[in-house]
């Protein structure tokens, strides 16, 4: 446990910023943001056309269904021609069994088909969202719910099959059935045609109607299971505190209320689709009873035959049946395309890699590779991105280029340097702004104004990934990923070796954990390393970036939740590795960097001293009480 006798220090550095922060103003109701950008079908195709070549088969094998299927009715006719003359059947039968049969294999090789390449689909666009989410700018997720992302990769890819497998492509081949049992129909009785056509285009224009409501209805169902899918996570990742507060009635409460809102939108789509699914129904049974009571007067009056009016209904059948599957696909590509719309909200956000392009054009270099200050900050202003449903801040009208002084502004014109090869402490009181900074350092944010620079460069002139590999950070909370004890250690370094892991477990005095199993690096760690005490999760965490050993050490209170022991001897181990190294450490307990090369004061935003231990007790008042509160004076 941590000495520290403040409050509980954010960790995060947006938490940080919004310490005694008021909430933002939501808007009128409560509302949710707008809705993102409907997709079109035009969207769609992309991931269609990655599968071109088995959609061709698949297209292939509905001609050949759709030219099996139509010489049935011509067989059957010709079959009861020749039974009313008496004429010996020969090989009409056997045609018509292998019609039959082959109609039904090319069915049957064709659905496999149509489901393998809609697997092909999800597993496409679940690739390229979560290749975009991953390189998203980390303001992207200050402000959306982990939980409604995850249900966008889950269910939202999942309904984009539905355009594959319940209709689309069918409706291609049953297009060609369509028109050849239509052309099949006129010849046998146009009359008869005309009050089936008028019968089908009534249900048609209803579905057309309805088709967009479904499209809203689904996207709107989509959302409620991404509230449903946020609530569930953050039930289950905080459900020791859930438990310890006796708030387990209530949280179960929350999300059945999410629960119930997908549900009441699910019952939306239900609704609307309850209007739809029918009418291929009805189409059908009206179509059907008016063939047979018109047509049967008309055999009766001598206008067609018997074997006509049964070929007609057999064609009649056939052009019922594809459209039955183009109304199936109207509705499951507008289902479809309301996921679509959410998929595409995200695949259209920027990428830290196209930020870094935008940002660099037109920055200066700053001052040449390997001057003395390691990382300097120039004058920098940070004001956190409101909130999507937050009103947005009033203007200061200062015009001055800075930002305003306002509840999410969080530095305010910090200016220090670190010399390279040092140790730099940063202190003062929660939510001054002091992990901020680290992510600054990090580039997970890019200064409102002012610059950061790393060895004399502006680090937006640099790549991301380059400026990382020279720097080893560990967060405040020391994340730990759920898998295996070498998983953690490995992640920078996947090139290192079983002996460079237990060697840094040593230095960490982790190496307790190796003799628990048999496992050993093989050990799994748990969710969020939930079968690690917390100072041993700390510990993995600045083992992990002790492996890497980048020039520059990012630790933000690092030995927070370490006894005094193992305090001592991972000072020790930060010691050995920070030789030739510039190392950056905030700390609430001033003991742990008493001797510090440089302490930097940050207090509201802004820096308020720098030295030493024993100047700054002289020159600053607020170090001098933070000292004093920890009996170093």
């Amino acid at each position: 446990m941590s000495s520290d006798t403040s409050a509980r220090t954010p960790t995060t550095p947006a938490e940080e910023a919004r310490v005694d922060a008021p909430r933002p103003r939501r808007r009128l109701g409560g509302r949710r943001p707008p809705e993102g950008p409907r997709a079109t079908f035009r969207q769609l195709l992309p991931y269609l056309f990655e599968h071109r070549r088995v959609m061709a088969v698949i297209i292939v094998l509905s001609v050949l269904g759709a030219a099996a299927s139509l010489g049935q009715p011509l067989l059957v006719q010709r079959v009861i021609a020749v039974v009313e003359q008496g004429d010996p059947l020969g090989r009409l039968v056997w045609a018509l069994v292998a019609l039959v049969v082959a109609a039904g294999l090319l069915s049957g090789f064709q659905h496999y088909l149509l489901q393998r390449t809609g697997e092909g689909v999800v597993l496409s666009s679940r690739r390229r969202l979560v290749g975009r989410m991953l390189r998203l700018p980390i303001s992207e997720f200050d402000t959306r719910r982990t939980g409604d992302l995850v249900s966008r990769v889950g269910s939202d890819t999942t309904l984009l099959r539905a355009v594959l497998t319940q209709g689309l492509v069918e409706a291609i081949g049953g297009s060609l059935t369509f028109i050849g049992a239509l052309v099949g129909m006129f010849l046998i009785d146009p009359v008869l045609l005309g009050l089936t056509v008028l019968v089908v285009a009534v249900s048609v224009v209803v579905v057309v109607l309805l088709s967009g409501r479904i499209r809203v209805a689904s996207r709107q169902a989509q959302e409620k299971v991404g509230d449903l899918t946020a609530a569930v996570e953050r039930a289950i990742s905080s459900v020791r505190t859930i438990r310890a507060s006796g708030a387990t009635e209530r949280e179960i409460a929350a999300v059945e209320l999410d629960a119930v809102g997908a549900y009441q939108r699910g019952l939306q789509v239900a609704r609307i689709s309850a209007l739809v699914v029918p009418i291929s129904s009805i189409a059908l049974q009206a179509s059907f009873l008016v063939v047979l009571g018109v047509g049967g007067f008309r055999v009766a009056s001598g206008d067609i035959t018997i074997a006509s009016l049964v070929s007609f209904v057999l064609f009649l059948f056939l052009m019922i049946m594809p459209l039955g599957q183009a109304l199936g696909a109207v509705l499951s590509v507008n289902q479809a395309l309301g996921a679509l719309g959410r998929i595409q909200e995200i695949l259209d956000l920027p990428s830290e890699d196209h930020d870094d392009v935008r940002t660099a054009a037109g920055i200066p270099a700053g001052g040449p590779a390997g001057t003395a200050d390691a990382v300097t900050f120039d004058d920098v202003h940070f004001r956190y991105p409101a909130s999507p449903d937050a009103a947005p801040a009033a203007d200061d009208g200062s015009g001055d280029g800075a930002p305003a002084d306002d509840d999410l502004t969080v530095l305010r014109g910090i200016s220090f340097s670190a010399p390279a090869g040092r140790r730099t402490a940063l202190v003062g009181p929660s939510g001054a702004g002091k992990s901020t900074m680290l992510a600054l350092i990090e580039r997970f944010y890019d200064p409102t104004s002012g610059t950061v620079r790393v060895d004399g460069v502006d680090v937006r002139s640099l790549d991301r990934v380059d400026l990382r590999s020279r720097i080893g950070y560990v967060e405040q909370d020391a994340p730990v990923l759920a898998g295996t004890i070498r998983d953690n250690l490995t992640l920078g370094s996947p090139e290192a070796t079983d002996d460079d892991c237990r060697r840094v477990l040593e230095a960490v005095n982790l190496t307790a954990v190796l003799e628990r199993g048999d496992e050993g690096l093989d050990a799994q760690v748990g969710e969020d390393g939930v079968m690690l005490s917390g100072g041993e999760r700390q510990r993995l965490a600045i083992a992990r970036t002790l492996l890497s050993a980048p020039p520059i050490l990012l630790l933000d209170e690092s030995t927070s939740s370490l006894d005094g022991v193992n305090e001592q001897r991972l000072r020790g181990a930060i010691d050995a590795v920070a030789q030739d190294r510039t190392l950056i450490v905030i700390a609430h307990r001033l003991s742990t960097v008493v001797d510090s090369d440089q302490i930097v004061v940050v207090d509201g935003g802004r820096v308020v001293g720098v030295g030493t231990h024993s100047e700054l007790v002289v020159s600053t008042p607020l170090y001098r009480d933070l000292a004093k509160h920890q009996l170093l004076v």
